[in-house]
């Protein structure tokens, strides 16, 4: 199997660049992980970051990268706020781009990038992980076979307690936790239901320790036979192992939570497992109940290796540039910007 040559473009400060760079480190059957290139500021904002992750590693610069011909894909990890401008650079210059999610705020740069990764026939892959949660991907199978009926509501919730800069630095966006983690949460209801007939974004502030960015997320998405809502929080004690999927049907109902829970591994990083709860009626009308736990899993192998996989022709990817940019737009309105 041909291993497929790739680069990392940037370190971010609180998303998931070091986990996609070790992942591909410890998949050398898949990828040929040539080096990376830092980007903007992130020699100050990463240093500790760029010393622990990239460590054994060459840097570049982002011209070598860029102009390398044999380097076939990147993975675009800078902060949120560069990513369509690098993302829209790998692009232009050929390249199979995978982008940590779900971009910058400017509307106009998605559309031009998505447009130029139609025209290039490259693939164009966005770093959503609870696409590749077994468990959540199981249900929206199902639901997508009609096993559990009309959906008439889907309750998403990811929350978790970050430090006062962290906090601060969600006013980089236009609603703030909603922008940060409920891109995850919109890009499942979507998947779920469709897009929505109306949007209602509720983002406020907590006001804890002072920070005044919208730290909380809630928003209201209305749909012609019922509404669903995602809600998340950087200020919730414990609110990571709150996290959470309810999908009701008119045949059963599905929860899921913890959406992901930290499951020791000393061989393997980033492993997790999940928990689903399963309410439908039996014969004689009573609830039945089921609860599984699923197997352990690593976060980020299924996302990379489905990635080498649509990069060498063997898999379609299932998420469509329409979907993506239809997601980047619901997922603004659900932020507040109009």
């Amino acid at each position: 199997m041909k291993r497929i040559k790739i680069a990392q473009i940037g370190m971010n400060r609180y998303s998931h660049a070091p986990e996609i760079f070790q992942t591909l480190a410890i998949h050398p059957e898949l990828y040929e992980l040539v080096g990376y290139a830092l980007v903007e500021d992130e020699r100050e904002t990463c240093a500790e970051k760029i010393e622990k992750y990239f460590a054994g590693y060459p840097e570049l610069t982002l011209e070598e990268i860029l102009a390398d011909e044999s380097i076939e894909a990147v993975a675009v990890e800078t902060d949120e706020i560069h990513l369509l401008k690098y993302a829209q650079m790998a692009v232009d210059a050929g390249k199979h781009v995978h982008m940590e999610k779900p971009g910058s705020q400017d509307l106009a740069a998605f559309e031009r990038l998505i447009e130029s990764a139609r025209k290039s026939g490259k693939v164009f892959h966005i770093g959503y992980m609870y696409r590749y949660n077994p468990v959540i991907a199981d249900v929206i199978a199902r639901v997508k076979a009609g096993e559990l009926g009309e959906i008439w509501s889907v309750e998403a919730h990811m929350s978790r307690m970050d430090n006062r800069a962290c906090r601060e630095w969600f006013g980089t966006f236009r609603g703030g936790m909603m922008f940060y983690l409920g891109c995850h949460l919109v890009d499942l209801v979507l998947q779920l239901q469709g897009i929505p007939t109306e949007i209602l974004p509720l983002n406020t502030a907590s006001g804890l320790e002072g920070v005044d960015t919208e730290d909380i997320g809630f928003a209201v998405l209305k749909y012609p036979n019922g509404i669903s809502v995602v809600r998340m929080a950087g200020c919730e004690v414990g609110g990571f192992r709150r996290r959470q999927l309810v999908v009701c049907g008119s045949k059963r109902t599905v929860e899921i939570c913890p959406l992901e829970e930290d499951a020791p591994d000393p061989d393997r990083k980033w492993m997790l497992y999940t928990e689903k709860t399963e309410r439908w009626l039996d014969e004689e009308g009573h609830t039945a109940v089921a609860h599984k736990r699923s197997e352990n899993y690593q976060r980020y192998e299924a996302m990379l290796t489905a990635f080498a996989e649509m990069v060498r022709g063997e898999k379609e990817n299932p998420y469509t540039l329409d979907y993506e940019l239809d997601l980047f737009r619901t997922l603004l309105s659900c932020c507040g910007v109009k």
